[in-house]
């Protein structure tokens, strides 16, 4: 049959679209031939292990916190087991129910049912959150006996710190607390390991300082997951590096009988080696237990510290500001050695001193009699200083105030150290715009007026009198992860050996002859006597009219209005060691409340030390043991 010319035309079109077609499948199927070759075989590495990283998660472990211990090796924070519940909440049908069954077996107040909320927000409902912590054995056995009831709740245990000598070292070791929204929002994406649940870093002292050391290393657990992100097995597990040691200077012996010595009062203790610095004992009463911080204060509980009037949050020792009171007439001696006035130059006291038309008043009311500057010293004659202090003024006063560490921080391991004030005349001018007062010299003089300092001040203030004249610094860091911390050698200060030598000779008059303010309270034990100089801080106005009629008597008088009592001394007085500075908030007097404390913390510093302890040698990180 023939094909005539119309079908001829449709043949070839077909023909055309045929191969046109057949063509573009051909070329289709190089093309995902090729794409298949390119994936399958080409870049095969690259999507297996695409594949497997959806499959495996690698998720962070929280390292055990390194130990805080004193120089003999006693342990002041470690870690302990934390009993504990968590809730997953896709397991339970009503987390409101389910937190009503759980409470009944633990306290959960409606603050701590809040938190629980916003955490459950925060993470994904297979995650487990910590609804419950640090419970007791039998809450923990309940919580596993009744575990069938309690739908989506799990009992688990995990590590907490743990703080031993609660009370005795919150102001040094502080504490540690969960990460704060604020921390959180302030972390970078190389610390990982704040983002997880339960998770805490240091909040205060020793802890803040030095949280990066005492954090370690992460580890990590890698598990199958399925496509939802929910965990089918555990593949693998490193636990990573605990954190570092960190060994303080404290002496843990010394510091619980300070603590106990003060612990009825508002006070505050510093202890130190007048040579090297370390710092032995660092005392601030009444404190506050961190072991409650860390697992999270009630609103009533905090409340009830801050509301103290006695101010247990407060670290006295190293943020107390004081008048240092008759304490600071060692200072003033010094100046006055070096302004060339002759320690046998006398003064005759009559209880009054006058400039102008004011009459400066010493504490005792019919006076000392003729004083030369041992006397002055041994027995705090304010007039003697009012004297002394008016020839040399207040630029001389205020150098030599700052050579021995007054108006001064020194970088201490534990944040919040005040700097205190030591007046000049430039200070006034630019604090105050109003010039200085003649008789303002002459209250510094005695150590009152603008002047204010800290209980760790005048502990290096008594350390550099003791020991010959060097600018000693304090220290409470005596080893970190293994390595020792080097002390820099303390240098020579600009002061005559000879003026100290006075100056030491009054103090010990103070402490050891008849007559000395604080002759009551001295150290009977040969070898161990100590030389100190007493004090009392006024922080309030006597009127003229009370002086006339009788100056009221401090126990007559409500607590906040009392005289602060203080005391410094250096110990033992043949061969100097040790030096203290204490403070009790509103005791009354330096000679009745301050130096019998003193004393007795003193004594056994030296009897501590006469039992040689064995030295404590630090343990290594583990990458280098």
């Amino acid at each position: 049959m023939q094909i005539d010319g119309r079908d001829s035309s449709r043949y070839e079109t077909f023909t055309r679209r045929t191969l046109v077609l057949g063509g573009a499948q051909a070329a289709a199927f190089v093309v995902l031939a090729g794409r298949m070759y390119y994936l399958q075989v080409l870049k095969s590495d690259e999507y297996r292990m695409l594949a497997e990283e959806n499959r495996i998660n690698v998720r962070l472990l929280a390292p055990l916190r390194g130990r805080i211990v004193d120089r003999y090796g006693s342990v002041l924070a470690s870690n302990r087991q934390n009993y504990r519940a968590v809730l997953v909440a896709e397991q339970t049908p009503d987390i409101a129910e389910t937190l009503d069954k759980l409470s009944r077996i633990v306290a959960i107040t409606p603050f701590d049912r809040k938190k629980i909320m916003r955490d459950l927000a925060r993470s994904p409902r297979f995650m487990p959150v910590t609804v419950a912590e640090d419970l007791t054995w039998e809450q923990f056995a309940q919580v596993n006996f009744n575990e069938p009831d309690l739908a989506g709740v799990q009992p688990d245990v995990g590590e907490t710190r743990y703080y031993p000598y609660a009370m005795e070292l919150a102001h040094v070791v502080g504490y540690v607390g969960p990460v704060s929204d604020k921390e959180m929002d302030a972390a970078d994406d190389e610390q990982p390991l704040l983002k997880l649940p339960g998770f805490r870093i240091g909040k205060s002292g020793i802890e803040k300082t030095y949280d990066q050391e005492l954090r370690g290393v992460a580890g990590a657990t890698h598990v199958e997951v399925n496509a939802y992100g929910r965990v089918i097995r555990e593949l693998s597990k490193d636990q990573g590096k605990p954190g570092s040691e960190i060994v303080l200077t404290l002496d843990m012996e010394i510091q619980k009988f300070a603590c106990d010595r003060l612990k009825e009062e508002s006070a505050s203790a510093v202890v130190m080696d007048i040579h090297n610095g370390d710092i032995l004992s660092f005392v601030s009463t009444p404190a506050f237990d961190p072991n409650e911080f860390n697992m999270g204060l009630s609103q009533d509980q905090w409340k009830m510290l801050v509301d103290n009037p006695y101010k247990p949050l407060t670290n006295k020792a190293l943020a107390g500001l004081y008048p240092p009171g008759s304490t600071f007439k060692t200072i003033t001696a010094i100046a006055a050695l070096e302004a060339g006035i002759d320690p046998n130059h006398t003064v005759g006291c009559n209880g009054k001193y006058a400039l102008g038309n004011h009459l400066f008043h010493c504490w005792k009311k019919e006076g000392h009699g003729a004083m030369n500057m041992h006397d002055g010293i041994k027995h705090s004659c304010d007039v003697y200083f009012y004297d002394v202090a008016k020839r040399i003024g207040i630029d001389a006063i205020s150098k030599v105030a700052s050579r021995f560490g007054l108006g001064e921080t020194y970088d201490l391991e534990i944040p919040g150290e005040k700097k205190g004030i030591v007046p000049t005349r430039d200070w006034k001018r630019a604090t105050t715009g109003v010039s200085w007062q003649q008789g303002e010299t002459l209250i510094t003089g005695i150590g009152q007026g603008f002047l204010l300092t800290t209980p760790l001040q005048l502990a290096v203030m008594a350390s550099r009198l003791a020991n010959g004249g060097y600018a000693v610094k304090p220290r409470l860091t005596r080893a970190i992860g293994g390595q020792l911390v080097q002390v820099p050698e303390a240098p020579r200060m600009d002061v005559d050996p000879e003026h100290l030598k006075i100056v030491q000779g009054g103090m010990n008059g103070v402490s050891n002859e008849p007559g000395g303010t604080a002759y009551r309270a001295r150290i009977a034990e040969v070898g161990m006597e100590l030389a100190g100089k007493t004090g009392s801080a006024q922080v309030r106005r006597i009127s003229m009219a009370e002086r006339d009629s009788g100056v009221r008597k401090n126990d007559t008088l409500e607590w906040r209005l009392r005289d602060h009592a203080l005391f410094i001394c250096f110990a033992p007085v043949a061969e100097p060691k040790y030096a203290m500075a204490l403070v009790i908030e509103h005791g009354g007097s330096g000679s009745g409340a301050a130096a019998p404390a003193a004393r007795d913390i003193m004594l056994e510093v030296q009897k501590r030390n006469m039992a040689k302890p064995q030295a404590y040698v630090p343990r290594r990180d583990v990458e280098e043991a």
